[in-house]
């Protein structure tokens, strides 16, 4: 039977490392003012939108419980929902969904195409560069935020992603069809097991652009929803980028539950982020990814792509499907 790794730290060893005492109460303190002080901007500033008239924004919302491993299976139980773990799966089932007037998937180097359909195949190496600028932000959201909910630990230090970062991908599927609704793919570091992203990807047409675009949901409280749009370069390479122009287009949206029929929703013009997918020299594998925030580079992050045989990873048997109570 297929399952996820084991997360490290557990909850109670994250627990045990946060403050006690005095210095526990004012980061207790802090937390629950900077979190709040999120939920309420968006409450105040955000746009109501009715869910029956936006289904590109359909997604899972968190709420204040840890979020870490256990997100695929809460989310996959809600929604009635079984879970399936290939050691050959993709983000994308066929590269082809992306397909659109303005992006050939033909033009893309057939190895980068390989790694999205079948991204469970490969181990990742990343660098991380943390600019002055963000590394103050970043340790706010990470120290009073993220940890609390183990999602988003982005590395402030580069020593974190030192001993290399985990990879695994989690695919949702409808019981009686086997049609995978969602993809998760976990990322976490080595060094202490703490999740980076825990996120759920899907492609989907955003009502003001001309072709599909590749939808990332991070359940936090509430959730944080990017949308990008696919870019094919001259060169082979291949892009992803959040432009963040307008509201119905790329970019990036905190969205919280705004009751039985809406969503409230705030479009982040100013946070953008950049990918470019390349096969170097060398023919090796790689990602810059770049994070972008009133037009200034708080995160950039460089991955190496590896793959490992397939003989590597566990046995699955294709028609197995695990029940989500099984897991629990």
């Amino acid at each position: 039977m297929a399952q996820l790794q084991n997360s490290l730290p557990t909850a109670n060893e994250d627990r045990a490392a946060r403050p006690s005492g005095f210095a526990g109460v004012v980061h207790a303190l802090i937390s629950f003012c900077l979190e709040g002080g999120i939920h309420l901007w968006v409450r105040l500033t955000g746009r109501l939108v009715r869910r029956s008239e936006a289904s590109w924004l359909a997604g899972p919302l968190g709420g204040r419980e840890r979020i870490g491993t256990g997100i695929y299976e809460r989310v996959a139980q809600t929604e009635g929902l079984l879970i399936r773990t290939p050691p050959d799966a993709g983000l994308l089932e066929n590269f082809n969904v992306l397909r659109g007037p303005n992006f050939d998937p033909d033009a893309v180097h057939p190895d980068i195409r390989h790694f999205y359909e079948h991204a469970a195949e490969y181990q990742l190496d990343v660098w991380s560069e943390v600019s002055l600028t963000g590394r103050f932000f970043l340790w706010l959201l990470v120290e009073f935020i993220s940890r609390r909910m183990d999602q988003l630990n982005f590395p402030i230090s580069s020593l974190e992603v030192a001993k290399g970062m985990t990879s695994e991908v989690v695919q949702l599927v409808e019981p009686v069809s086997g049609r995978v609704v969602n993809t998760g793919w976990l990322r976490r570091l080595k060094s202490s097991g703490r999740v980076i992203y825990a996120g759920l990807y899907s492609p989907t047409q955003l009502p003001d652009e001309v072709g599909p675009s590749v939808k990332v949901t991070f359940p936090c409280r509430g959730s944080a929803n990017v949308y990008l749009t696919p870019v094919a370069h001259r060169d082979g390479s291949f892009g992803l980028v959040s432009s963040g122009s307008a509201f119905g287009r790329t970019g990036f949206y905190r969205m919280i539950d705004g009751g039985p029929d809406h969503y409230i929703v705030r479009h982040v013009r100013s946070l953008r982020e950049l990918f470019h997918v390349y096969v170097d020299a060398e023919g090796v594998l790689r990602t810059d990814h770049t994070v972008f925030f009133l037009g200034l580079s708080i995160i950039r992050l460089h991955y190496k792509m590896t793959r490992v045989s397939v003989s590597h990873h566990a046995a699955f048997d294709e028609q197995e499907l695990i029940a989500v109570e099984h897991i629990l």
